[in-house]
């Protein structure tokens, strides 16, 4: 995986020296690093017809080249017809080789195909160093190509990190190459 290397070579060499002179940090080890990349998407329509989750657990497969999980309801909802355990989703999650891949055909390949796209928004970190990002069309992945698509499907991309802020957290995905929105 060459792309894999291409960014995790970027972090240890650029970015780590970066962030240690920014915070100065006391060693290498200090300094925030991506943890884990957690693809999740819903499909509560799913409930009428298991073949749309089959095609969505296809489709999370294709994009970050790991099975996916199926995701079940944790309770019953009588106004939405949900019943505890029914399948509504799915979920993987990415970490070491896949995770830096994943993050890196993200940010050079299916960010830029957003149409009218001006960056990913400042506002989406949880306070604890982490960024959720939501997508609302997965045809932005070329693995996708003009795959049998029955519906469009949004996901939510949670980037976890090991910064302690949210300060730390935008410093490393913006050295890593995530194009935040500039502020007008």
């Amino acid at each position: 995986m060459p792309g894999t290397l291409r960014l995790k070579d970027h972090y240890l060499q650029v970015v780590v020296p970066e962030l240690i002179k920014e915070f100065k940090y006391t060693s290498r080890m200090a300094a925030p690093r991506l943890s884990k990349i957690v693809i999740n998407m819903g499909v509560g329509v799913a409930k009428e017809d298991i073949k749309i989750l089959d095609a969505a657990v296809e489709e999370l497969g294709l994009i970050s080249g790991q099975k996916a999980a199926i995701t079940r309801a944790r309770k019953s909802i009588a106004n939405f017809k949900l019943r505890e355990g029914m399948p509504i989703g799915c979920r993987v999650t990415l970490r070491g080789a896949r995770m830096y891949e994943f993050f890196d055909r993200l940010v050079s390949i299916a960010l830029p195909r957003v149409r009218d796209f001006r960056g990913v928004p400042l506002k989406a970190f949880d306070g604890r160093g982490n960024y959720t990002l939501g997508v609302t069309d997965t045809l932005i992945f070329p693995e996708l190509g003009a795959l049998r698509m029955e519906r469009i499907k949004g996901m939510n991309i949670t980037i976890g990190t090991t910064a302690l802020s949210d300060n730390e957290a935008r410093a490393l995905l913006s050295a890593l190459g995530m194009p935040f929105r500039k502020a007008a």
